[in-house]
């Protein structure tokens, strides 16, 4: 974590799967995010229940979030209901 914090993004070869299952468990509690880079060098951001799954098929970059709680707008709607801010 320290090396992806000092230097903003880290990236992790395909078949390094002890260093992807260490960024998986960082990725669950918000300290990193994991973006797969695809064959054709577009990369594509992995939620958790991603990560947990994804094979050594594909690069990883590993990088510190741009803010805690970041929402995207791929993310399917049960994913963002789980940030949306209950009213009292």
């Amino acid at each position: 974590m320290d090396a992806v914090y000092a230097a903003g993004s880290l990236p992790i070869a395909a078949n390094d799967r002890a260093t992807k299952v260490m960024a998986t468990r960082l990725t669950i509690f918000g300290f990193v995010v994991i973006d797969e880079v695809q064959a054709d060098g577009t990369a594509r951001r992995l939620r958790p229940s991603e990560a947990i799954h994804a094979s050594t098929d594909y690069t990883w970059r590993v990088s510190k979030p741009s803010s805690r709680y970041r929402l995207d707008d791929e993310w399917p709607e049960s994913d963002r209901e789980l940030f949306v801010a209950l009213q009292a």
